[in-house]
């Protein structure tokens, strides 16, 4: 830690003194959220997203920092509500700054349960990490910020002058569709001079980070067809192309040999990166095979397009019959590199995919989302403080990451 003024010094170790003495019950805090299957994806019981939501609010408003702590929802389209995102506001004094701080409070689906140690929401401490669904990505992220809050407010008691609000949101996992139309609603609560997001990683336990670049990303449902109906593969195949064969051909299409993407007019970033070598690699994934692409890894990861199958409607494996299938959907995930539209990259992916239909498929899409990549401007005093903030609380200088 390094400060040549003394009462900064002092208010830093202040603040390092708080959180230590709160962290058991932060640990709590974090715990309990965890519990909450709160899996924004319409398949699932939405309200355990709500309970979730409930959960925040009261957390916040247990701070008393706030002035008002509310539940809110946006539309997604006339009618349609999207999940509950908590909105906790205290307004600055004359003449001072406006910081809003962003996690969300909703997960990813647990998969299956035959693939975890522990339960998905079940917190469970192994080697001074908690795992369940959330602990991380993003609840962690929630509990942080009501850390800073309670220490800070500590330390400033009333006179703290700075305007503060808190925005978790409930359907981050699940494509975000009704955050336009939050912002839109809430403009001057959400219309911040600084924008804390507290969702994103460190390069590791001993080297913070700050995040400059993301990804933005094309999801969306494609649907191909090759039948009227269903058919027998002993009296057909071979003659007949089902539409399982049809996707695997298709969906082939947009890699190259090694692994890159092949699809024509989506673009790469130059982006700066760190270092990253395979083994590092291996471990954080559990890589058993061997890398794809070209390029960095850190480039691959940050900076490069990428297409990923995430689910593919077809009868399991132990539902199977001699049937040629007629039609078949999968959901594909595109990530778009900083500097490109999603919505010429969605330009791009349909032109190629319906151009490759194999054998005169017949190609659709549905379900179509698009995120906007994103790349910082680190010449902000905002981002020198934040810089400076990690530093002195880590005791390292935090590294810039996509």
């Amino acid at each position: 830690m390094t400060s040549e003024n003394p009462q900064h010094a002092e208010r830093v170790t202040r603040v390092h003194e708080l959180t230590v003495e709160r962290f058991p019950a932060t640990v709590a805090e974090l715990a309990k959220l965890v519990k909450i299957p709160s899996v924004s994806w319409d398949a699932f019981d939405a309200a355990h997203v709500a309970s979730s939501a409930e959960e925040i609010a009261e957390l916040a408003r247990a701070t008393e920092f706030f002035d008002s702590v509310r539940i809110e929802r946006a539309e997604v389209s006339p009618g349609v509500l999207g999940q509950p995102a908590v909105l906790a506001h205290r307004a600055a004094k004359p003449g001072h700054k406006h910081v809003v701080l962003y996690a969300h409070h909703d997960v990813q689906p647990p998969g299956d349960p035959e693939l975890w140690l522990s339960a998905a929401f079940e917190p469970t401490l192994r080697d001074d990490r908690m795992y369940g669904r959330g602990a991380s990505d993003d609840k962690g992220g929630i509990v942080t910020h009501l850390a800073a809050i309670r220490a800070v407010q500590k330390l400033a008691s009333t006179e703290f002058p700075l305007g503060v609000t808190l925005f978790v949101e409930g359907e981050e996992e699940a494509g975000s569709r009704s955050f336009e139309q939050f912002l839109h609603d809430h403009a001057d609560a959400l219309g911040g001079d600084v924008i804390v997001v507290c969702d994103s990683d460190n390069v590791d336990t001993e080297q913070p980070a700050l995040t400059v670049a993301l990804r933005g990303n094309v999801t969306f449902r494609l649907t191909l067809r090759t039948l009227e109906h269903a058919n027998h593969s002993g009296m057909f195949g071979g003659a007949v192309p089902d539409a399982v064969m049809a996707l695997i051909r298709l969906v082939d299409s947009v890699w190259t040999e090694d692994g890159s993407v092949a699809i024509a007019g989506l673009h790469s970033a130059e982006l700066a990166g760190i270092p990253y070598d395979e083994t590092q690699l291996r471990h954080e994934t559990g890589l058993i095979a061997q890398p794809i692409g070209s390029g960095s890894l850190t480039d691959r990861m940050w900076a490069q397009p990428s297409v990923t199958v995430t689910g593919i409607d077809v009868p399991s494996v132990a539902e199977a019959s001699n049937t040629l299938i007629p039609a078949v959907s999968a959901r594909i995930s595109v990530r778009v590199a900083p500097g490109q539209t999603p919505e010429a990259a969605w330009e791009s992916v349909r032109a190629h995919l319906l151009s490759h239909a194999p054998w005169g498929s017949e190609v659709s899409f549905d379900e179509i989302d698009l995120g906007s990549p994103f790349l910082v401007d680190p010449s902000g005093a905002a981002f020198a403080a934040m810089e400076r903030a990690l530093e002195e609380g880590w005791g390292a200088a935090p590294a810039r990451i996509g």
